[in-house]
């Protein structure tokens, strides 16, 4: 969870009184958050000859982006206190009647296609909300835009550029500005290589660095204004004397776009000559159809069931005593008046994103009855039970740590390599999930087979006295073109061998022994059996009503993972359907000397879902 740091005193001022560690502490966990440290009685920092003033610093829900500055947590805590309703923000027309425009253009597609702006008139700044101002975009930056690569925030003085805006890409040979703080008129490309050692910017250059254009806002002058997502222009940047000040986000995601030009401006509104108002951009995008009026501050309507409420609570509280609870949390609810005893209409402000359903208003109303008032439940009845599938493949784990087999637990992602040519394996090209940009040569691919890891794991440990013995249940991924995500996965149970012998019949005896726990008998010709008229691991299903369930092995000459004539094949029948669900034998020496393994391995696989 974000923690953001305070000034103690200011915000006790803000809150109308003083607290002590212990009562803030205790107003914190009734709200929802976290005092994690109060540093009036630590060694505080000196700058500029000033000892830094203390500092409480809060631990805020990850979704609760409206408290992610000094602004939001006193707005929040004083109407959770009842000591101020709820802003009713809303938009104003400019003194002209003509608003302020961004026409984007259709090469914007190419790199960050979404913008929107915003602009605050008359704002009072003072060095503490001005420093509040920028930290809240940092916050932002980090937590919702995902360091910049869904959304960039950029602040200007209104006064010095001027309107209408365009938002474009070209070519970064072709863009030319000073960058904020410097003194020194850069190209794009040139402005890559400045800031390419500099921590702060550094780890975002590469979100545009490779693209064959650049995003940039230029003003009616052509005056840049920013090149997103990197940095702001020298010539629009704010100081504690700018008035009016214009926000424009640009974004690959539309929905964190709304919510992170939401946040900015409701929280800063507060300094505006008229509090909680916001004078709107218009953005001109006729060629997406997403011309519209930014930012959207309309609220949204939730209906919700009192007996749902109560119910999750272990409540018995009336429509309008849940409606009263719910403006301490600053959401404007009433009963319905479909139904004023059954249902509440729940009216959700702007700074609010992090309620998408009811649950989410269950868990406010909660906080404003209060936890610890909450009464005690004992749940008599659920639905909550283990997955089938987990629940076998623990039954196998189980099995194998009693037979004395260490369980390894190998990264799903495994490389192209690993997974075919190193297990002497061909891709065809329609089974294995690529990743689209791997950072390294390691993790390539999703395995479709969980034999690379142990061979692994046994490269790394082969320095351990032998015999090791170790086994993984967990699963594979395979394309599917049929499933929703084209891909589905697939739980499988392996075990490898490694030792001065072969360790074959350990291995089989392991099989034999997990087939017993699993109530599958060992299916002999004399049963009945006839041998398989084929032997590909994709053979198909066959109804043999007559015949009885169970699993048989059958000889393996064409896997050339395995040494020849050292491998079978394990088939089962269930419910009078048979199929092949894995195999296992002594790997051929070229396998060992890929994974650099110089006894020999005997290696199972096989999928356990035919067993559900």
């Amino acid at each position: 969870m974000p923690t953001i740091s305070v000034d103690k005193y200011d915000l006790f001022e803000a809150l109308g009184r003083k607290y002590t560690t212990e009562e803030f502490e205790d107003l914190c966990f009734e709200f929802g958050i976290e005092l994690d440290e109060d540093t009036e009685n630590e060694e505080r920092p000196i700058v500029d000859g000033v000892q830094e003033p203390p500092q409480l610093k809060i631990e805020i829900p990850a979704n609760r982006y409206d408290m992610l500055c000094f602004e939001g947590i006193a707005l929040m805590l004083n109407i959770f206190l009842g000591r101020q309703p709820t802003p009713n923000f809303r938009l104003t027309q400019p003194a002209n009647g003509n608003l302020q425009t961004i026409t984007v253009l259709e090469d914007t597609t190419k790199v960050r296609p979404l913008v929107a702006g915003a602009i605050l008139r008359n704002v009072k700044f003072t060095k503490k909300n001005y420093e509040s101002f920028i930290a809240l975009q940092d916050k932002l930056h980090q937590n919702l835009a995902r360091q910049r690569t869904l959304v960039a925030i950029g602040t200007h003085d209104l006064d010095t550029v001027k309107g209408p805006f365009t938002y474009e890409a070209r070519p970064p040979q072709d863009i030319s500005f000073v960058p904020l703080n410097q003194t020194k008129k850069m190209n794009g490309e040139e402005l890559m290589a400045f800031y390419e050692k500099d921590r702060h910017l550094g780890r975002f250059l590469n979100i545009i660095r490779d693209k064959p254009v650049y995003p940039v806002i230029y003003d009616a002058n052509r005056v840049v204004c920013s090149l997103p997502p990197i940095i702001n222009s020298d010539h629009s940047k704010i100081t504690l004397d700018s008035k009016n000040v214009f926000i424009e986000c640009t974004a690959t995601d539309k929905t964190k776009l709304e919510i992170v030009l939401n946040m900015m401006v409701t929280m800063f509104s507060v300094y505006a000559a008229d509090p909680f108002t916001v004078e709107p951009v218009k953005i001109i995008s006729d060629h997406n159809g997403q011309t519209r009026i930014t930012p959207n501050l309309s609220q949204r309507t939730e209906t919700v069931e009192v007996d749902y409420l109560n119910g999750c609570l272990g409540l018995s509280e009336s429509a309008e005593s849940i409606s009263k609870l719910l403006t301490k949390m600053a959401v404007a609810a009433q009963p319905s008046s479909q139904d004023p005893k059954a249902l509440i209409e729940v009216t959700i402000p702007p700074t609010r994103a992090d309620i998408l359903q009811r649950c989410d208003i269950m868990e406010d109303v909660g906080i404003a009855y209060g936890f610890n008032r909450l009464p005690r439940m004992t749940v008599t009845k659920t639905v909550g039970a283990p997955l089938s599938l987990n629940k076998l493949a623990d039954i196998v784990r189980l099995e194998c740590g009693m037979a004395g087999w260490s369980e390894v637990m190998p990264l799903i992602l495994c490389s192209h390599d690993e997974n075919f040519a190193w297990l002497n394996r061909k891709d065809d090209g329609q089974t294995a999930v690529r990743l689209a940009n791997p950072k390294t040569a390691e993790y390539q691919i999703v395995r479709t087979s969980l034999i690379p890891g142990l061979l692994k794991t046994l490269r790394e440990n082969k320095g351990h006295s032998v015999p090791i013995k170790v086994f993984e249940t967990s699963d594979v991924v395979y394309k599917d073109p049929a499933a929703e995500r084209r891909a589905r996965n697939e739980r499988h149970w392996a075990a490898a061998w490694y030792g001065k012998a072969s360790g074959f019949e350990e291995v089989h005896g392991l099989l034999d022994r997990v087939m017993t726990m699993l109530r599958q008998a060992f299916l002999t010709h004399d049963e009945g059996l006839a041998t398989a008229p084929g032997k590909a691991i994709d053979f198909d299903v066959k109804p043999v009503p007559t015949k009885r369930d169970g699993y048989w092995l059958e000889p393996v000459d064409d896997e050339p993972t395995f040494f020849p004539g050292r491998a079978a094949a394990v088939h089962v029948r269930l419910g009078g359907e048979t199929r092949r669900i894995g195999e296992f034998g002594i790997l051929h020496p070229t396998v060992l000397e890929n994974f650099e393994l110089k006894y020999p391995v005997s290696t199972l696989e096989l999928n356990l879902e035919v067993f559900l």
